[in-house]
């Protein structure tokens, strides 16, 4: 089978609606929802989005918390470095 689209990709089911602008923004979330993350716990490829913030892993069955389209947001990553040094302070004292 031969490649069907040029350009478009996972966004050539919308055809020549909603303006190409809207469709590449769409292009890009639908990408990095759809593709595979590395499990934290066992650390194979194999991290899926299930629902909207829900990711599990298909080898060690383990489900996490994330973002809604990709496993981890940049707020995600601010308020684990806050915890983990108000941990380490607390610790300290």
């Amino acid at each position: 089978m031969g490649k069907r689209t040029k350009k478009v990709g996972i966004t050539g089911k919308y055809g020549t609606r909603y303006g190409s602008t809207l469709r590449k923004q769409i292009k890009k979330i639908e990408i990095t929802q759809h593709a595979k993350y590395t499990c934290s716990f066992c650390g194979k490829d194999s991290v899926k989005r299930a629902a909207t913030g829900i990711w599990t892993c298909s080898s060690c069955r383990k489900t996490t918390a994330g973002g809604a389209w990709v496993m981890n947001t940049a707020g995600g990553a601010t308020a684990r470095s806050t915890i983990r040094r108000l941990r380490d302070a607390k610790e300290d004292l």
